[in-house]
């Protein structure tokens, strides 16, 4: 019997070649009885050359190399007595061939896990191997043994047994029996409790800060994931040029049996100035200035000093941002600008004042609360309800606004979406002093979706709907900014910035107390690099608390994406349906990311 058995102690391995694209002859024609996805398999595997063999001796040579390729192929997949003949058929032209008889696909027997030091808890040892899923009578293909053996140590790894290796598995052929029976050798080391945080930089980093955000006590079992959600809080930071956080060696194990995590921090740059420049036939022209300086404090902070002069929004300003503040995942924002905003439907010079708190949910969602002061003075062109005329005026306000907002983002790319949603919901009660007193609320929602209509994803629906209503005050006693405007590449395209409501007879656009928007866009990938894309917009303000949907204003367009590895540039040109004298007879919109 012993004859009949084969001992492999090596790893089996699954050789894979790749099929040049351009080549147009197969390296061997393959004959045999087999299923037709097997057959393309050693088709593919085989590969293909420049042109058919000059002579009977390349083509010999062809059939060898075929017949090895194929032979490889057929024992990972379990093939362990197939018959494989390299023939040369015809003289003046020869053909290299492969005959190739498959034999009884070998078959798996119960998997045998032999711990070669320690043996695992046995709930935790249970655990592990109710995940080897091998099914006996399974084909015995090699890639499915060898993963298994990675599925035993992964298991291990994830309950706490960081050093958990894999041994010279032992896996016998037996001819006989047409099985294939695995054996995993496996070293699991001791169950490992984890220390505090070792902190290795050059930066001014503070390591009780850098400890505090460790998700695990000392003393927990080791869990990967805690470790990597460590690293995930750093990097999130976007002050460091480098991040490493890795479980210490044995070697360093404390007297009281834990083992601490070393994070290795480099630093960025600490002062980075910027300089940009924009010119939009929509919103004027405008440079900025910043400067910014990372971790001042020693705790991944951001300040960040800013000089704007733009068209429309120019401001001088500073803000702090203290990443994981107080507690992981929760980042504190702290504001202070001088502004001037000029736009066609009001002009707010003043002081701008706010303090948030962000906190992380997940990986890609958050929700935020905080204050916001605002102060100054207010030059407005507002309408009349009662007199049906435009009523200019000047006012000196102040603005206590305390807002929060949800966004919950299900979307499998932040830039480039093709399937989930998003949602975003805001609310802001605000309370206005000075010249005139009231309160009121600001509510807003939008919600979009991308739907793949094909199996690859290269055609996709993708829908976006914005709903806002202020209730209390009015639409004259309401300051201009805090007003609903339509119109421009971020809600309505076709229109220009703030184009979408009816205009007062002095030109002026006019805001309102509600808004509705919605757009639909199909989304196709033409190629690698470029897509290609149509849309519809539609919006309409409305004054009273509801939308009002007897103004609505359409916008339709085509762009083209070209695909860079952080995302597609969009370039789009809109059209407005049912032009009005002051709208403009297209708009072009250039930017980084989808429109929504």
């Amino acid at each position: 019997m012993l004859k009949n058995r084969t001992f492999l102690l090596t790893a089996l391995a699954v050789f894979s070649l790749s099929a040049s694209p351009a080549l147009a002859d197969p390296k061997a024609r393959v004959r045999g009885n087999m299923d037709d996805e097997l057959r393309d398999r050693i088709i593919e595997v085989i590969g293909e050359v420049d042109g058919p063999p000059a002579s009977r001796f390349e083509a010999r040579r062809h059939a060898r190399a075929a017949a090895e390729a194929a032979e490889a192929l057929l024992r990972s997949e379990g093939y362990y007595q197939a018959q494989i003949e390299d023939l040369v058929e015809g003289e003046e032209t020869p053909v290299a061939v492969i005959l190739i008889d498959t034999g009884q696909r070998f078959v798996l027997t119960e998997p045998t896990v032999t711990w070669t030091d320690e043996t695992p808890l046995p709930g935790i040892e249970a655990e592990v191997r109710s995940e080897i899923d091998l099914e006996p009578g399974a084909p015995g293909r090699a890639i499915d043994v060898i993963a298994a053996e990675g599925r035993i140590v992964a298991g291990l790894t994830r309950r706490g047994y960081a050093d958990a290796k894999a041994e010279t598995r032992r896996v016998v052929v037996d001819h006989a029996t047409h099985t294939v029976e695995p054996e995993y050798r496996i070293d699991s080391g001791s169950l490992v409790t984890l220390d505090g945080v070792v902190l290795q930089t050059r930066g001014v980093t503070n390591p009780r800060w850098v400890a505090g955000l460790a998700p695990w006590d000392e003393g927990d079992v080791y869990d990967p994931e805690n470790v990597a959600e460590l690293e995930r809080r750093l990097l999130e930071t976007g002050v460091y040029d480098g991040v490493g956080v890795a479980l210490s060696p044995p070697g360093q194990t404390t007297p009281d049996g834990n083992r601490p995590v070393i994070v290795s921090l480099t630093d960025r740059p600490a002062r980075v100035l910027e300089a940009g420049a924009t010119l939009s036939t929509a919103e004027g022209a405008g440079v900025d200035f910043i400067w910014t300086h990372y971790n001042r404090f020693g705790r991944a902070d951001t300040l960040r000093y800013q000089a704007r002069l733009a068209g429309i929004d120019s401001r001088l300003g500073v803000d702090l941002s203290l990443p994981h503040w107080r507690r992981p995942g929760r980042t504190a924002k702290l504001s202070a600008a001088i502004v001037n905003e000029d736009t066609d439907a009001y002009r707010r010079t003043g002081i701008s004042l706010a303090a948030d708190l962000n906190q992380r949910l997940g990986r890609t969602s958050y929700f935020s609360y905080g204050i916001g002061l605002d102060a100054g003075q207010y030059s407005e062109s507002r309408f009349d309800p009662i007199t049906q005329l435009p009523v200019k005026s000047d006012r000196d306000l102040a603005l206590l606004t305390l807002r929060g907002s949800s966004y919950m983002d299900r979307s499998n790319d932040p830039l480039n979406p093709t399937s989930g949603w998003r949602l975003t919901v805001s609310a802001q009660p605000t309370v206005v002093a000075g010249e005139d007193s009231l309160a009121f609320l600001r509510a807003e929602a939008q919600a979009t979706t991308y739907v793949p209509i094909d199996s690859e994803g290269r055609t996709i629906i993708a829908g976006r709907l914005r709903l806002g209503s202020i209730l209390g005050g009015d639409e004259l006693s309401i300051p201009s900014d805090r007003l609903f405007y339509s119109g421009g590449g971020g809600s309505v395209r076709g229109f220009a910035y703030q184009g979408v409501a009816p205009r007062l007879p002095d030109d002026t656009p006019r805001g309102g107390l509600s808004l509705f928007e919605t757009s639909l866009e199909v989304r196709r990938d033409l190629g690698r690099n470029f897509g290609a894309v149509v849309f519809v917009d539609a919006g309409a303000i409305g004054f009273q608390e509801t939308p009002n949907f007897n103004n609505l204003r359409y916008g339709v367009g085509a762009g083209v994406r070209y695909n860079l590895p952080f995302g597609p540039i969009r370039a789009d040109i809109a059209f407005p349906l049912e032009r009005r004298p002051a709208d403009a007879d297209f708009q072009i919109y250039i930017s980084i990311g989808q429109a929504f």
